[in-house]
C-alpha cells in the first residue's frame, strides 16, 4: 500500500486495508470504493448481487435501501450533481439492471459523474437465456462514458480504478461495471493500483496559447456581446473565473438550463435563461449579438430552436467545450477552444480588457425593465408561478432545488434566482419525469444542513413517491413541493396551443390525496389552494424539522410563457395575455 492510500484511511477515518490478503470479488469491490473516498451507495439487493450486499453487512458504508431502482440511480445522480463527486448505485441482474437504464440516459445527457454497479448470472450460464440475465453492458454502450463486464478477479481492482477516473475527468458521465456472480465470489490478493492509465483516453484538454489569444482577440473585438454560460461551467467548478471574466469585460452572461447556478441570477450582468420558455431579453441579446462566446455549452436545440442559420444571425460565435466533439457540432463557430473551460478563462482573464459594451448593457437594461417574467394574479386563485415566487422568497434563493419535468419546471427555472452552482438539479437534457424527488433524496443526503425543496408535478410525483418511505426511515428533512393542476401541464399546454385543445389523456383528476399518501408513510402532509393557505402552510413545512409534502393545488389553466413554438426562431416568442 502506498503511503498516499495510508494517510488517506487514517485521515477519513477509514477502516484499516491489508494489501495482499486473498478476499473475495464482493470483498475487493468494497475495499476498492472505499480507497476510492465512497462513503453513500445506493442501491437494491437481488440474487446476482447477494454477494455484494452480503460483504456490506455491517460494513462501513451508509447504503440507502430505495423502494426502486429508478429511485437509487436518481438519488445517486441528485448526489453528485448536489456535491461534484461520483455518485454510486448498486442493482441486480436482469430487471434490476434494465430499471437502471433511464437514469444512466440521464446522467448521460447532463454529462454527470456515475459509477453504476449491476450483477449478473454466473460466466457459465451468459448467453443461456438464464434467470434474471441481461446483457446489461451491452443495452447501456449508447448511454455509458464506458462500461465494463468483469471476467476475472484480478481485473476488478483496475476497472474499478478506471471506473471513478472515466467517470470524474474530462467531461464527466456515468460508467458501468457488470460483475458476474463467480467474480463476486471467486477470490485473490487484494491489490490496488495508485494510478490509473487508459489507452486512447485523453482525460481532460488545457487550451493552448494561441488558442486563448484567439479567443481574447475576438471578445475585444466585439461591441455587443454575450456570453452563453452552460453547465460545463458548473461542472468545471469556474463559477469565480466566469464572474471575474465577466466583470471585467463588462460582458453580460446567460445561464443556459443546466448553467443555472453558475452565474448569480441577481447579478447586474445576468440575463437569465434563453430558448424556448426563456427570457425575452436574453433571446433577443442572441438574436442581437455580434459575438456570442459559448462557454460550456451544447447549443442544443431548446436554445437554437432547431434553427442553427437562423440562430444568432448576426454573431461570431465564439466555442469553449472540453469535449471537441461539440465544437461545431450544432452551430457555425468562428473560433473554437478544446478545453477545459476553468483554465481557458483563468488564462484569458489577465489578457482582456473592457469591452466597448456599454451602450449594449443600457439596451439590455431597458428590455429588462419592459419585459420581465410577470402573470396574471387573480384573486384567491393560487398561481403556480406564486409558488416558485413564494419557495424563492422564503429561502433568499439560498436552497438547493430539484425538480421533475414539464411546466413547473420551467416556473422553477424562470422565478428561483439561482445564485450558486449545484443548487439547481434537474433532468435537462434527458427530461425525466420521475427525478426530482429522489434526486433531492441524494442532494440532502450530500448537504444535511441544507434546505433542500422538491419542487415536483402531480404527476411526477407518482412515479417515484414510493422514495417516501426512504425520507421517513432515514428522517430526511427534504421539503417536497407539489405544483398541483391535475394534469399533465405542459402536455395539456401543447395540446391547446397545438392540437386545437383537443386534450387527449392528460387528466390526472384521480390522483390519490397527497397529504394522506404522505401521512401512510409516516411524513407530514399539508394543502393549499389559495395563496394565503400557502403562506401559512409553506412556513409550518419550513420550520418542521423532518421531510414535508405540500399539495399546492393551482389553477389548472395556467401557461408557461414566454414561449418559442417548435419549429420557429427565438424573434417568434409568445409571451402570453400578459
Amino acid at each position: 500500500m502506498s503511503v498516499e492510500m495510508a494517510e488517506l484511511q487514517k485521515k477519513n477515518g477509514i477502516p484499516p486495508i491489508q494489501f495482499g490478503e486473498e478476499v473475495t470479488g464482493a470483498e475487493t469491490l468494497l475495499r476498492c470504493l472505499i480507497l476510492e473516498q465512497v462513503e453513500y451507495i445506493f442501491g437494491y439487493p437481488g440474487g446476482a448481487v447477494l454477494p455484494i450486499y452480503d460483504s456490506l453487512y455491517g460494513s462501513y458504508f451508509k447504503h440507502i435501501l430505495t423502494r426502486h431502482e429508478q429511485g437509487a440511480i436518481h438519488a445517486a445522480d441528485g448526489f453528485a450533481r448536489a456535491t461534484g463527486k461520483p455518485g454510486v448505485c448498486i442493482a441486480t441482474s436482469g430487471p434490476g439492471a434494465t430499471n437502471l437504464v433511464t437514469g444512466i440516459a440521464t446522467a448521460q445527457m447532463d454529462s454527470v459523474p456515475l459509477v453504476c454497479i449491476t450483477g449478473n448470472v454466473a460466466q457459465s450460464l451468459i448467453g443461456t437465456d438464464a434467470f434474471q440475465e441481461a446483457n446489461i453492458t451491452g443495452i447501456t454502450i449508447p448511454i455509458t462514458k464506458h462500461s465494463y463486464f468483469v471476467r476475472d478477479i484480478r481485473d476488478l481492482p483496475r476497472i474499478v480504478k478506471e471506473a471513478f477516473h472515466i467517470a470524474t475527468t474530462g467531461r464527466p458521465g456515468p460508467v458501468l461495471i457488470d460483475i458476474p456472480k463467480d467474480v463476486a465470489n471467486a477470490k485473490a490478493p487484494f491489490t490496488y493500483p495508485d494510478k490509473v492509465e487508459v489507452r486512447g483516453y485523453r482525460a481532460s484538454l488545457v487550451p493552448s496559447d494561441e488558442k486563448v489569444q484567439e479567443f481574447v482577440k475576438a471578445v475585444g473585438e466585439a461591441k455587443r456581446p454575450v456570453i452563453l454560460a452552460g453547465g460545463g461551467i458548473i461542472a468545471a467548478q469556474a463559477e469565480k473565473e466566469l464572474r471575474d471574466f465577466a466583470e471585467k469585460t463588462r460582458i453580460p452572461v446567460i445561464n443556459t438550463f443546466m448553467g443555472l447556478g453558475g452565474f448569480p441570477g441577481t447579478h447586474e450582468l445576468s440575463l437569465a435563461m434563453p430558448g424556448m420558455h426563456g427570457n425575452y431579453t436574453a433571446n433577443q441579446a442572441l438574436l442581437n449579438a455580434d459575438c456570442v462566446i459559448g462557454l460550456g455549452a451544447r447549443f442544443d436545440d431548446r436554445i437554437t430552436m432547431g434553427r442553427t442559420k437562423e440562430f444568432a444571425p448576426k454573431a461570431r460565435i465564439v466555442h469553449v467545450d472540453i469535449d471537441p466533439a461539440e465544437l461545431g457540432k450544432n452551430v457555425t463557430t468562428a473560433v473554437t477552444v478544446a478545453g477545459d473551460v476553468k483554465s481557458t478563462l483563468a488564462k484569458a482573464i489577465p489578457l482582456v480588457k473592457a469591452c466597448d459594451s456599454e451602450a449594449w448593457i443600457s439596451q439590455l437594461k431597458e428590455w429588462k425593465e419592459q419585459y420581465p417574467y410577470k402573470y396574471k394574479k387573480d384573486g384567491d386563485v393560487l398561481k403556480p408561478q406564486a409558488v416558485i415566487e413564494l419557495l424563492y422568497n422564503s429561502t433568499d434563493g439560498e436552497a438547493i432545488v430539484t425538480t421533475d419535468v414539464g411546466q413547473h419546471q420551467m416556473w422553477t427555472a424562470q422565478y428561483y434566482k439561482f445564485k450558486h452552482p449545484r443548487s439547481f438539479i434537474s433532468s435537462g437534457g434527458l427530461g425525466t419525469m420521475g427525478f426530482g424527488f429522489p434526486a433531492a433524496i441524494g442532494a440532502q443526503i450530500a448537504h444535511p444542513d441544507r434546505t433542500v425543496i422538491s419542487v415536483v408535478g402531480d404527476g411526477g410525483f407518482q412515479m417515484t413517491n414510493q422514495e417516501l418511505a426512504i425520507v421517513s426511515q432515514y428522517n430526511i428533512p427534504v421539503k417536497v413541493a407539489i405544483v398541483n393542476n391535475q394534469c399533465l401541464g405542459m402536455v395539456r399546454q401543447w395540446q391547446e396551443l397545438f392540437y386545437d385543445n383537443r386534450y387527449s389523456q392528460i387528466d390526472l383528476t384521480c390522483s390519490p390525496d397527497f397529504v394522506k399518501l404522505a401521512e401512510a408513510y409516516g411524513v407530514k402532509g399539508l394543502r393549499a389552494s389559495t395563496p394565503q393557505e400557502a403562506e401559512a402552510v409553506w412556513a409550518e413545512a419550513l420550520a418542521h424539522d423532518g421531510p414535508v409534502v405540500v399539495d399546492f393545488r393551482v389553477a389548472q389553466e395556467e401557461n408557461v410563457y414566454p414561449m418559442v413554438a417548435s419549429g420557429n426562431t427565438l424573434d417568434q416568442m409568445e409571451l402570453g395575455d400578459d
